[in-house]
């Protein structure tokens, strides 16, 4: 179903819910997809009242039209929903001409994308995007232990998910990853944590955000089901025994800025790997000694 949302323009349709990372929050949203292709991760809820599908490429370029006339100074556009990259590059190319076409000020235009999604494109193809601003990239890589991906039906393998991102990498975008702490329960906390730190210290995103584990009542008997065996969670004070694992056992070989800061998370941390390591886990420490500081479970979210 087709709302209007007001606070952008009055006749500017988006079809609900609506998703951005939190680094977009400044950015204009244009859905080109709706939906999710895959749409069988087990711990996400964010599309399952969709079904995916790509929008007209005369809706899009009419909307396109009406944000600019509005927005004429837009800087930054993320592309919505969490699909963009699943379109086929010419018609990706159509928007991004478009959008070039009608933002003078543009500097950014930023997707979600699975590995998947960059395994299907060329490199000849990923560079046409980047070529017209496509320039940042959102991967959620969730964990790197093989056995939690498939517990998780994450559609992913590590090998696949470590050679997509440096896909992106060796394209020159820029990469921000996310991983879900608490993903494989208590019985695989320790490869979890370790076979994720190992990924992404193989990938070395410019961004990484460590999310904590949230389940939607719609997919919570899902996610139980296929996991395939009981699953115990975390405790708070375990969720920051994985945190600092992973930011001891992270060793990128560029500065990554690091956050943990999402409205799941059980506090708001952040800092740069490997150059603040010790300024996280000192504080990390403090959290152990003081659960107190902790944010109420009940103001949690994914």
């Amino acid at each position: 179903m087709r709302y209007y949302f007001f606070n952008l323009l009055e006749e500017l349709a988006y079809d609900y819910p609506l998703y951005r990372p939190p680094s977009e929050a400044n950015s204009t949203i244009l859905q080109v997809t709706l939906g999710c292709s895959f749409n069988h991760c087990s711990f996400c809820s964010m599309y399952r009242t969709k079904f995916y599908q790509e929008r007209s490429l005369e809706e899009i370029k009419s909307e396109i039209d009406l944000i600019s006339k509005y927005h004429p100074l837009t800087e930054k556009i993320f592309l919505a929903d969490g699909d963009a990259l699943n379109l086929k590059t010419e018609r990706l190319v159509e928007i991004l001409d478009h959008l070039n076409l009608k933002f003078n000020n543009l500097r950014r235009i930023s997707c979600y994308a699975m590995p998947k999604n960059l395994m299907q494109k060329k490199g000849s193809e990923l560079e046409r995007g980047r070529d017209r601003r496509l320039s940042m990239l959102y991967v959620g890589i969730e964990s790197g232990n093989d056995v939690v991906l498939q517990k998780v039906t994450k559609g992913a393998s590590s090998s696949m998910i470590i050679e997509s991102c440096n896909k992106a990498l060796n394209h020159e975008f820029t990469l921000s990853c996310m991983i879900i702490l608490g993903l494989g329960g208590r019985t695989y906390s320790d490869a979890h944590i370790s076979d994720t730190a190992t990924v992404m210290s193989q990938i070395s995103p410019h961004y990484l955000a460590a999310l904590n584990l949230q389940l939607d009542e719609t997919v919570r008997g899902e996610f139980m089901s296929k996991f395939g065996e009981p699953f115990f969670w975390l405790t708070d004070l375990e969720i920051l025994d994985e945190l600092e694992k992973l930011t001891v056992l992270f060793d990128p070989a560029r500065q990554v800025i690091f956050r943990a800061n999402h409205a799941s998370n059980v506090y708001s941390i952040g800092g740069s790997l490997p150059s603040e390591r010790s300024k996280l886990q000192r504080l990390i420490h403090e959290l152990k000694d003081h659960p107190e500081m902790l944010r109420p479970r009940i103001v949690r979210r994914f």
